[in-house]
């Protein structure tokens, strides 16, 4: 179950970089478009739980899941929205890649947690697949809000490995509640705050929102890409570890080529395959203590 819920998850992740892009370039403000995506998603899916009797409202008077939304949610797509503005839906899937490396930085360096050398050497070589990948097919036009839009990046990947370390350690604190209803309780501060952040900053107009590629950008990131994904990617921290779903980030890049090659008769480079072959290679040194542990369960079980 978690090996095919890592796959459904990364399948979804991979084509929403360009959900985003397609909605931004649509006219929809980028605060206020993740603002809503986030807030209606968690929404739904809390009213769902309180439905299922797995969550109660007191969830979100919690400082832990305000904590998480700032982190996961705001602090990871206020900058993720911004930046693709002017930034290359390639270029911020090559960026969003240093989030495992990030989370490992994290443990290793300031949480002094123990982490495999295996684990470390994976995440690098993950990251220089995914360099492999794209970068020679991606043109930049280098300006101050291209650099802005980089950085801006980079720090939200700060906020997400953050917010999917301390997400770990708050989800045993709610033992009778579901992973889905923590993740929808901070979606929804997440998306607040998104929000309050488009109020002072941004100019809604109406019609810009009522476009089909609008509405179907947004309607496909709400459902799909955070109502579906991203309560899958919260359960996975809940039974692995934060750095195993954080790898989808390296899956990405894969969907999107292939999507290329289907889609719009594409052809891949010999340097992209070289990519390709190398994201595996750092996904299997990342996983393996993963992938070992889950392989003993069954076993375990038989045993018994």
């Amino acid at each position: 179950m978690v090996i095919f819920g890592y796959i459904l998850m990364c399948m979804i992740f991979g084509t929403t970089f360009l959900a985003i892009k397609v909605g931004i370039n649509a006219g929809v403000p980028p605060f206020f478009a993740a603002g809503i995506r986030f807030l209606l998603a968690g929404l739904v899916l809390f009213i769902w739980m309180l439905w299922k009797r797995r969550a109660t409202v007191t969830l979100l008077l919690r400082k832990e899941m305000l904590v998480t939304g700032a982190g996961l949610t705001f602090g990871t797509f206020a900058t993720l929205y911004w930046a693709e503005q002017y930034v290359a839906s390639g270029m911020a899937a090559v960026l969003s890649a240093t989030g495992p490396i990030m989370i490992l930085l994290l443990q290793t360096g300031i949480l002094r947690q123990k982490t495999s050398v295996k684990s470390m050497y994976g995440c690098f070589i993950g990251f220089a697949g995914v360099l492999f990948l794209l970068l020679p097919s991606v043109s930049v036009h280098v300006s101050l809000f291209w650099v802005m839009g980089c950085i801006g990046i980079l720090i939200g990947e700060i906020c997400y490995s953050s917010g999917a370390l301390y997400s770990k350690r708050v989800i045993p604190r709610f033992p009778d509640t579901s992973p889905i209803a923590l993740n929808a309780a901070q979606m929804m501060y997440g998306g607040a705050m998104l929000l309050v952040l488009s109020f002072f900053t941004e100019h809604v107009h109406v019609n810009a929102m009522l476009t089909l590629n609008a509405v179907s950008s947004l309607l496909y990131l709400i459902i799909v890409g955070s109502m579906l994904a991203h309560s899958i990617f919260y359960w996975l921290v809940a039974k692995t570890n934060p750095v195993f779903p954080a790898t989808w980030l390296y899956i990405s890049p894969l969907i999107a080529l292939g999507l290329g090659v289907l889609l719009y008769n594409e052809v891949v480079s010999w340097v992209a395959l070289i990519g390709v072959f190398t994201i595996l290679i750092g996904i299997v040194l990342v996983n393996i203590d993963a992938l070992r542990s889950l392989i003993r369960k069954p076993e375990q079980a038989m045993g018994k």
